[in-house]
């Protein structure tokens, strides 16, 4: 059975839900998201709070229920606070720049690399070895960091490459002679 599914969705004071169907729509004062519901998963609204709820006891619907009840926790959070993601750039000559909204980083390559900012997601470079990414969809806040941490990913001698904040990097030794 699932915890989380039972548990209900809060919608705080400035933010609408609209209902139609199996979409789910949330707008609030940073945007609107909306989200296809699974057929198994009914949700309903009462006053300021979503009850999700499985229509059938399937295996199918256990599985989608908690989801379903995270993803739109996540649009209301989304909506309402946003989410971002930071990284930083650890080597010597590892940059980044802002081009635009684009952004520039220089990884060790022998050409710089240019990550242009999907729609609905903010780059902030604070420090040149810092970058911030901000927007309403937690997933693709999640999946652009990754992209771009994906570009150089620490390597385990030296550490130096792109990693999120706080994230430990296991080191290992170095050859001895």
């Amino acid at each position: 059975m699932s915890r989380i599914g039972k548990k209900a969705v809060a919608v705080p004071n400035g933010v609408s839900v609209d209902l139609q169907g199996q979409t789910v729509t949330v707008k609030g004062p940073k945007g609107q998201l909306s989200w296809t519901v699974p057929d198994d998963i009914v949700v309903g609204q009462d006053g300021g709070q979503l009850n999700l709820a499985m229509r059938q006891d399937t295996q199918r619907a256990h599985a989608m229920w908690g989801l379903s009840r995270t993803l739109v926790n996540n649009m209301v959070v989304g909506v309402t606070e946003g989410y971002e993601r930071t990284l930083e750039l650890v080597g010597v000559g590892y940059r980044a720049a802002l081009k635009g909204q684009a952004l520039s980083l220089q990884l060790g390559f022998s050409h710089d690399v240019d990550v242009p900012a999907p729609a609905g997601v903010a780059f902030a470079v604070p420090k040149q070895t810092e970058i911030k990414i901000s927007g309403i969809d937690k997933q693709l806040v999640g999946e652009t960091a990754a992209r771009i941490r994906r570009l150089r990913p620490p390597e385990p001698y030296k550490g130096k490459g792109v990693r999120y904040a706080g994230e430990q990097v296991r080191r290992k030794e170095g050859k001895k002679k």
